[in-house]
């Protein structure tokens, strides 16, 4: 195949964006240039996402507009999605190959092999096949990298199907995480954002057919004397993983932000044993009281959901009163989508679409007022800001070590710089 110019557009999670960037100097390094997924390409690969239904329809409707734009080129559609649903995505018309979790990394090679046909071709395979761990991380801008340490779960909640899609959780090697955090010091970037499936469960994987003796809390200790990487954030922890000792090590850390993002689900013990969470309530508000009796500067970000099967009106205030009284920064609110091929299809009473919406609604103001109170407490303080290179109308930003946003004229001397700021 001679095709030699390629572009991606990337659905979902931070885990995503770094596998993008790693397919993406797979391909430069066969001999691919990059270009804009909206300028005209000879290939087009999508990574997409199959967390909510919108992630399924949007992979759809990208695929119609690059047949509308370049009729000619290849398209190729990697990722949970194409893990999840191949056969469903191949009878997609202007699809030509499907990527699997096992091959997406093969990537150069299958398009070495593509001819224009009159089917897709599907190279994926069963999930439990899927053994091996792939490093990526992403390199979009120098001031910020997302690390991929940790790959798949081996949790199995009843609203999701992450574990069909990225397989059993396993991770990569302390010694070449700090390879590449060495990699990516050495390209001037301040920042890395460590990310996986289920960060916590760092770890697991096979070498030799022996378990690694390793964890998260020996990971992190190591990653914090890389030197020229001046700050670390934890993208995701669950609850039940993060320990008095990583919570201890993060306060006494002067390179890991004072900053966690801890999904929850829901504040009512019935949901969350409904949705086979492996926590109480009761333990998510000793995590948060922990973090912010040795860290009160600290940021807290929340994973929760609404409109979960069963979810009464009275088990929904019972989570809002629980978010309520956290003392925590800000939400991520999802609204439950039934998925395939996961226990939670078969709960009843289903929520009306219309009640799960009004759910999201309100828990999403309740965000923006949580977000307003936390970082008002931090007006005329000084803290460090890592400002980003980019340019926008003359504006650039920033964050905080403990996660506030910070917007100002842009100084170009201050582009991937940390510096010393007066909140207002």
């Amino acid at each position: 195949m001679d095709h030699k110019t390629v572009a991606f557009h990337t659905l979902g999670c931070k885990l995503n964006y770094s596998e993008t960037s790693t397919l993406s100097r797979t391909l430069q390094a066969s001999g691919f240039v990059q270009k804009e997924f909206d300028e005209t390409a000879d290939v087009y690969v999508i990574n997409t996402c199959s967390v909510t239904e919108n992630a399924d329809k949007e992979c759809r409707q990208l695929v119609r507009r690059i047949q509308r734009r370049a009729p000619e080129s290849f398209v190729v559609i990697t990722g949970c999605y194409a893990q999840l649903k191949p056969k469903e995505i191949a009878e997609i018309e202007g699809v030509h190959l499907v990527l699997g979790a096992a091959e997406k990394f093969n990537i150069a090679q299958h398009l070495q092999d593509l001819t224009k046909g009159d089917s897709a071709r599907i190279c994926s395979c069963d999930i439990d096949e899927v053994q091996g761990f792939h490093s990526s991380y992403s390199h979009a801008q120098r001031t910020r990298t997302f690390l991929k340490v940790q790959d798949g779960c081996d949790y199995n909640c009843s609203f999701c199907t992450i574990p069909l899609a990225r397989g059993h959780s396993r991770s990569d090697s302390i010694e070449n995480v700090i390879e590449k955090a060495n990699e990516i010091a050495a390209q001037g970037v301040k920042e890395i954002v460590l990310t996986g499936i289920n960060l916590g469960d760092f770890g697991k994987g096979n070498e030799g057919g022996k378990l690694r003796e390793e964890n998260f809390y020996d990971l992190i200790q190591e990653l914090d004397k890389v030197e020229g990487i001046e700050r670390y954030r934890i993208s995701s922890i669950e609850p039940n993983l993060l320990s008095e000792e990583i919570i201890q090590f993060v306060a006494s850390s002067e390179k890991f932000m004072p900053h966690f993002h801890i999904p929850l689900q829901s504040g009512s013990n019935k949901t969350l044993a409904a949705m086979r969470r492996r926590y109480k309530r009761e333990l998510y508000a000793e995590r948060v009281a922990m973090v912010k009796a040795l860290m009160p500067h600290a940021a807290i970000g929340v994973d929760v959901i609404v409109g979960f099967p069963g979810e009464t009106k009275e088990d929904f205030q019972e989570t809002f009163e629980f978010l309520h009284s956290l003392d925590v920064s800000y939400f991520h609110v999802f609204t439950y989508s039934e998925r395939a091929n996961t226990l939670a299809i078969d709960l009843k009473p289903v929520v009306p679409i219309s009640e799960r919406n009004d759910r999201n609604k309100i828990l999403r103001n309740l965000s923006v007022q949580k977000l307003n109170y936390f970082s008002n407490q931090f007006i005329d303080t000084n803290r460090k800001v890592l400002f980003e290179n980019a340019d926008k109308n003359g504006m650039m930003e920033g964050y905080t070590d403990n996660y506030i946003k910070v917007q100002t004229p842009h100084r170009t001397e201050w582009a991937n710089n940390i510096v010393d700021w007066q909140l207002r």
